[in-house]
């Protein structure tokens, strides 16, 4: 079985299919886990939501929680509005849009009854999302492990959405490579390509950013393979 990670779709949908199509994928052979952010910034985040829990009905998929995920649940379930202002700020204009509601015409306060009644299916699913992801070699994540943590599967919640710098500059010391996203490529090593580490494996591309949508994939033989589609010119 060959195993596919990829994070960090941010609504570009298109890229998405492309890059499943690229590397031939399978769904009743092969394994594909997809390591959060599913949405804002990109155009079609509904539609990457919706194409992902199609997806999710194949029994080796595994779908992890991302940062952004968690905002937009807290958001439209929880009607946490002290988190609006940050999720308009990183992406969640082009959410709404992909949605149907406009940001700058409509309430918030009118939006999130319409959503929880439109889309509870969606917020039903990403409540369902995970945190982690572990087999006999690796671990993936969204954003990483904190090294501080004596058992990190018992590290807060936080951590594995949006732990950055303590967790890239420090070792992991749990005994396997950890495979993340959220923290772009292009700010650990200046390149938008996967970034390898003794310890670590980065596969942020920051496809929403205008950069390219990675892939890794992982043969039966426990190989590494690196592959990739270049974010698409948009106006």
């Amino acid at each position: 079985m060959r195993t596919f990670v990829i994070s960090d779709i941010h609504g570009c949908l298109e890229e998405f299919m492309d890059l499943l199509e690229i590397v031939s994928y399978m769904p009743n052979k092969d394994r594909l886990v997809l390591a959060g952010d599913y949405v804002d910034r990109g155009p079609k985040s509904r539609e990457v939501v919706d194409r992902i829990m199609f997806l999710a009905k194949h029994e080796h998929v595994v779908v992890l929680r991302g940062n952004h995920d968690e905002r937009f649940r807290t958001l439209i379930q929880d009607g946490n509005l002290d988190v609006y202002d940050l999720f308009l700020s990183y992406g969640g204009v082009e959410t709404l849009a992909s949605y149907g509601y406009d940001a700058k015409k409509e309430s918030i306060k009118d939006i999130i009854p319409s959503m929880r009644e439109k889309y509870a299916d969606h917020v039903a699913f990403i409540n369902e999302t995970a945190y982690f992801y572990e087999d006999e070699h690796f671990i993936v994540v969204h954003a990483g492990l904190n090294p501080n943590s004596v058992d990190w599967k018992s590290q807060p919640l936080e951590d594995f959405l949006s732990i950055r710098e303590l967790f890239v500059n420090d070792p992991t010391n749990v005994g396997k490579r950890v495979i993340f996203g959220h923290t772009m490529t292009t700010k650990i090593h200046g390149k938008a390509n996967v970034w390898f580490s003794d310890d670590k494996i980065g596969i942020d591309g920051g496809c929403a950013m205008g950069n390219r949508l990675n892939c890794l994939e992982i043969t039966t033989e426990g190989e590494m393979k690196e592959h990739f589609v270049p974010a698409r010119k948009r106006k």
